[in-house]
């Protein structure tokens, strides 16, 4: 079985796992309906596709 050559060291140990932590989702509030949702996605709003306040596509359902 492998092994290391060398012990790492805890800040090479410590760098590496910093990356491992999840980072929370940025919300945002859409100015026409009001409506939060994530940073650069559409979002369904009383059956219509909203993006960026405009409306995409009316009469949209999620399947």
């Amino acid at each position: 079985m492998a092994h290391p050559k060398r012990k790492i060291s805890t800040t090479r140990r410590d760098t590496r796992r910093a990356h491992d932590f999840g980072t929370p989702r940025h919300l945002g509030v859409d100015p026409q309906t009001g409506e939060t949702h994530l940073y650069h996605r559409a979002h369904v709003h009383e059956g219509n596709l909203f993006y960026k306040g405009k409306m995409i596509v009316e009469g949209f359902s999620v399947k």
